[in-house]
């Protein structure tokens, strides 16, 4: 089973940008996602990609704010975050799994990372 590896966190002011990266080795799956915890929440799913076709699925509250992309090449995982507020700030975790639906429920997931902080402030 293969390992993810989260880099990118930070601090960032509100309306800011981040950029979030996930190596993987190894075969993961064909599903990668996003999750985020925030302290006394539970991890909710954040961005999901189906490898095979690409297709991605992202919560309601960052549609259209976040993009996640792979780069199979490279074999990293990417959430590119833009605008961000301050109630994005939380743990992000990279997770990886088989599932052909590729969702946002973690119980789709079988292999996650360590996590890498988010910081917005105002």
């Amino acid at each position: 089973q293969g390992q993810l590896v989260e880099s990118g966190g930070g601090s960032v002011q509100a309306g800011g940008n981040l950029r979030l990266s996930c190596a993987d080795s190894e075969y993961i799956g064909r599903c990668m996602g996003w999750f985020r915890q925030a302290p006394g929440k539970e991890r909710e799913g954040v961005a999901s990609i189906y490898l095979p076709t690409s297709r991605t699925t992202y919560a309601d509250s960052v549609r259209g704010r976040f993009t996640i992309s792979r780069d199979s090449f490279e074999k990293t995982l990417y959430l590119q975050m833009e605008d961000l507020r301050i109630d994005d700030s939380a743990m992000y975790y990279c997770a990886a799994g088989d599932s052909p639906w590729c969702g946002l429920r973690r119980s789709e997931y079988n292999t996650w990372g360590q996590g890498t902080q988010v910081t917005v402030s105002s």
